[in-house]
């Protein structure tokens, strides 16, 4: 068994200081890069298998039900990857928490790589229907792609250093865009490839849907092996493990230095716990949230979630029904052409928007900051979803390339703006002991947004006639961006800020004692 070693606490603080310091003034280098595209690969298949589903089910109904798939089953399959997400995301941000980043990292990957075999493979059953093999799996699923979020976003922001955080972090969440563009360009090559069969008989389609599906396993695979062999974050080995020894070694690892100055590797394995680190605890977790300087972060950040959620995928899972509205999608008695416009819509669509909103965050978040960027796109985007609501029919009859234009414009402003911030703030403002439950929480409340979007969504469409009542959703989604504006005020900016800055707590400080100093000494 492992030694526990006592110091004097102030030369432990001193040490934690510094081994902080060396983390958060790193050169940018190849662990940095290597550490985005690990957790980036991820969010990639996430989209990819969130948002293929939107092309899917127009699929089944035609295959399974001679033309639409019911709206009950539309919804359920739908709602169930949400569902499963939300549980995902409150449960593998607890455990991050209680186990380590490391430990849980990769096992999200492997969830979400069996159901994903498991959604292509699924069929009709005596005691077992199809689209309702589709929904447990799709359950299972989410809570794989749920786990990701907490755990790409806290391990990123925790080796991220301070002035290139945010960009980090938003380049690994812009990987969504790719997954979602993916979605589009692998529906249209398999869709060309099996044209002629389709023509002859649609219920050919039942190959495009699995294999559409079944694509989201290859980038999975890809990335397990790097997930499971990332270290542990020195932050957690610290704050939460509470052994300075490991922490140095680890960092000197990553940091790839010389390590002959500082330890052995015998001694990274003596346990020098410091008696100065607050242990998390239901008790504790109470206390820190219990005060309203922590709790209104918790609240802005869940909230603004919960708002953009509502709009975003009340849009981005039935873009289908929207493009079908304004005829562009939708051409009757011909089921190949139908998929392939939906294909294509949902194509420019990423391209126009999406995607671009994603990059340029990426690029101005460590400038305009992540509080202006959050405002701004909320703001534009309650703008431009009060204009097609309320202006629908006229812009619609007027020019679909109009109409789509401003569509794409919605997408731009998510993303550049509350898609980008709202993953962002969760994984850096929260101490290292509650990060990854509070980035659970907050994407949790997005997620119940995303679920009561899709049954609205499916309960209010046709209310007085097929998709006639889409203006009026797209009002409520203005609603909806407006309040998250509101609530945005309520978190602060964290551009330039240590993580232990951010954390309302002293975490060991000292007004004449900064991170730089820590890393002065060491030199």
């Amino acid at each position: 068994m492992s030694a526990v070693h006592k110091v004097d606490n102030e030369d432990l603080n001193e040490r934690r200081r510094a081994a902080l310091a060396k983390i958060d003034n790193a050169e940018f280098g190849w662990f940095h890069i290597r550490a985005c595209l690990v957790a980036g690969v991820g969010f990639f298949t996430d989209a990819y298998d969130l948002f293929a589903i939107n092309l899917v089910t127009p699929m089944l109904g035609m295959i399974y039900y001679g033309g639409t798939l019911p709206s009950d089953l539309d919804l359920g399959i739908k709602v169930a990857a949400s569902a499963g997400t939300f549980l995902g995301q409150v449960g593998f941000g607890y455990l991050a928490d209680r186990l380590g980043r490391k430990r849980m990292y990769g096992i999200e990957l492997m969830i979400i790589i069996v159901a994903t075999l498991g959604q292509s493979l699924s069929g009709h059953g005596v005691s077992l229907s199809l689209p309702a093999s589709l929904i447990i799996w799709r359950v299972i699923v989410g809570i794989g792609i749920g786990g990701d979020y907490p755990l790409s976003a806290v391990i990123t922001s925790e080796f991220a250093t301070t002035n290139r955080r945010g960009a980090m972090m938003a380049a690994v969440f812009a990987m969504q865009g790719f997954g979602y563009l993916t979605t589009g360009i692998v529906a249209l090559i398999l869709l060309a490839a099996f044209k002629d069969s389709i023509m002859a008989n649609p219920a050919n389609l039942d190959y495009v849907w699995r294999i559409l599906i079944g694509f989201g396993c290859i980038p999975a695979c890809v990335a397990i092996y790097f997930r499971l062999t990332i270290p542990e974050t020195p932050r957690y080995v610290l704050d939460v493990e509470n052994n300075v020894n490991r922490a140095e070694h680890d960092v000197s690892v990553v940091l790839k230095e010389n390590r002959n100055h500082l330890q052995s590797d015998d001694d990274s394995e003596k346990v020098l716990a410091n008696p100065s680190i607050v242990r998390g605890s239901s008790s504790d977790f109470i206390a820190y949230f219990s005060k309203w300087q922590n709790f209104k972060v918790l609240f802005g950040t869940a909230v603004a979630w919960f708002c953009l959620d509502t709009a975003f995928y009340g849009i981005g899972l039935n873009n289908s029904f929207i493009l079908s509205s304004i005829n562009f999608s939708s051409v009757k008695g011909d089921d190949w052409s139908t998929c392939w416009n939906a294909a294509v819509g949902q194509t420019i669509i990423v391209l126009m928007g999406s995607l671009p909103g994603y990059w340029v965050t990426v690029f101005t978040v460590e400038r305009l900051g992540r509080v202006r960027i959050q405002l701004l796109g909320f703001f534009m985007s309650a703008v431009l979803f009060a204009i097609l609501g309320f202006a629908y029919n006229q812009i619609r009859n007027y020019s679909i390339a109009l109409f789509i234009v401003l569509f794409s414009l919605t997408q731009f402003f998510q993303n550049f703006g509350p898609n980008a911030t709202t993953f962002i703030i969760p994984g850096e403002v929260f101490p290292t002991r509650y990060r990854s439950t509070g980035h659970g929480i907050a994407a949790g409340c997005g997620k119940l947004g995303a679920i009561i979007a899709q049954v609205g969504f499916t309960q209010i469409k046709d209310k007085n006639g097929t998709n006639a009542s889409i203006p009026q959703l797209l009002e409520i989604f203005a609603l909806f961006m407006l309040i998250g504006l509101f609530v945005t005020f309520l978190i602060p900016e964290t551009k330039g800020k240590t993580l232990e800055e951010l954390s309302n707590e002293d975490d060991f400080a000292s007004p004449t004692y900064s991170h730089n100093n820590a890393l002065d000494e060491q030199k």
